[in-house]
């Protein structure tokens, strides 16, 4: 018999502005639909300026602690992967790129010494073996009304998904949807913390947005069979 397709999925992003733009204009394809409806965002803390200014070196698991962390003035600078790394490279620190997460880091952090410091969010997804200070929170948002809409609707709705977090407030937000979700979580420990029905899930290859997205491009070239 032949092979019936499925309408044509949507593809709902959940995470932070302007990452959502880029992630939206990597995956864009004529008749994709494409919601953004963010389910964190990103505040900047108080914190002390002047011990980050102060480190010999920082860890980087995210844009956001870069951009809290101001001039690099070619000091080291260890980031989580490539997004982090480019912006801290633009900020004047000297990079090593890590494997793309923080569980993965660990291996370049057993020898670093005193000095080091890691400018992170309020919520982590990885506790790291440096001295660390919060710099940012990530303050839960609502779906939005045109979010809710594409997950009521008769076609499938990829979801990428970035951390563990993000992962339980999206799959809290959903609940119990028409449409059948095809997940795309970046790793197992982002794909444990799914806790609502899926259709299918194809778990990213690599821990980063080249990963996510292979994984999305996996889903989307999936069919139904009748």
């Amino acid at each position: 018999m032949p092979r019936t397709r499925v309408l044509q999925p949507g593809l709902l992003l959940t995470r932070p502005e302007p990452a959502a733009r880029r992630f939206a204009a990597r995956l864009a394809r004529p008749g994709l639909g494409i919601v953004i409806s963010p389910v964190l965002r990103i505040e900047p803390r108080p914190h002390d300026r002047a011990a980050i200014d102060a480190a010999r070196g920082l860890v980087f698991t995210s844009v956001h602690g870069v951009r809290a962390a101001g001039a690099g003035r070619g000091r080291p600078a260890i980031c989580v992967g490539p997004a982090t790394a480019k912006a801290a490279r633009k900020a004047g620190f000297a990079v090593t790129v890590g494997p793309g997460d923080a569980q993965g880091m660990l291996g370049l952090l057993g020898d670093l010494g005193p000095g080091w410091l890691h400018p992170h969010g309020a919520h982590l997804a990885q506790r790291l073996p440096v001295p660390g200070v919060v710099v940012y929170d990530q303050i839960a948002q609502p779906l939005t009304a045109e979010a809710v809409a594409l997950l009521a609707g008769p076609a499938p709705v990829v979801l990428p998904l970035f951390s563990p977090r993000s992962a339980a407030l999206v799959a809290a937000a959903v609940g119990r949807p028409r449409a059948a979700l095809w997940v795309a979580p970046i790793s197992a420990r982002t794909a444990a913390a799914w806790q609502a029905p899926q259709e299918r899930m194809v778990v990213a290859p690599s821990p980063d947005a080249a990963g996510v997205a292979a994984a999305v491009e996996t889903l989307l070239g999936t069919e139904q069979s009748p």
